[in-house]
């Protein structure tokens, strides 16, 4: 009986836990005006504000990792680089991989071809919606200090690179605790270890990002 009684606690515990999150993410969805808008990322933040909001992908850069090296290049260009091809790279990589214009790795990790992943990049990438642009960064895969000021520097007034320590010479940096430990920003959709479902992409507040652009609570 008590391993029963404990199999039905934990499944009673389990759904608090998914109507919390569920009313946690409704919420943030009220919160949200600006609909309309195209987020550009480096790896699968940006896919998951567009899941967590219910909306449609206007940005080729949904289910795949670019290095932030290779990010801030293709942003220094970023009108060029979207009417560039992409060719796929061959050898032993984990994903299908591509080179975008002859410079940027594409790594379409959440595709099951090299083919599928270019059709959903042309797809999408006439969705961009240029007037309504946000960019997001991740302090990870290369990223030194002089790319996040390189990033810093780039010319879209809503960008945000997340990061592992704080920057607070950098605008643009937003430091997200649980990762200090470590050489770089880890994966913040992964859940943290309490109580309430949260992830550590939580701890940043993009509803008000994506409606004003600006970062509450940067510390």
């Amino acid at each position: 009986m008590i391993g029963a009684d404990m199999k039905l606690y934990s499944g009673m515990i389990n759904e608090i836990k998914n109507r919390e999150v569920k009313l946690f993410r409704d919420r943030k969805r009220k919160r949200l005006y600006n609909k309309d808008f195209t987020i550009l990322a480096s790896d699968c933040n940006g896919t998951f504000m567009y899941h967590d909001m219910g909306l449609p992908f206007l940005s080729p850069t949904i289910n795949l990792t670019i290095g932030m090296n290779d990010f801030v290049k293709m942003l220094e260009n970023l009108e060029w680089y979207m009417q560039q091809d992409i060719v796929e790279l061959k050898g032993e990589y984990k994903y299908p991989t591509g080179n975008l214009g002859g410079g940027i790795k594409i790594n379409f990790v959440h595709y099951e071809s090299f083919d599928e992943g270019v059709s959903k990049w042309k797809q999408r990438k006439e969705r961009i919606n240029w007037d309504n642009l946000f960019i997001v960064g991740s302090e990870k895969d290369g990223c030194t200090y002089e790319t996040i000021q390189r990033f810093e520097r780039l010319p879209y007034e809503n960008k945000v690179i997340l990061t592992h320590v704080d920057y607070p010479e950098f605008k643009s940096a937003y430091y997200i605790k649980g990762f200090e430990d470590r050489d770089e920003m880890g994966t913040t959709i992964n859940y943290k270890k309490q109580f309430f479902k949260r992830r550590y992409l939580d701890d940043f507040d993009y509803v008000t990002f994506l409606n004003h652009g600006v970062m509450r609570g940067k510390r």
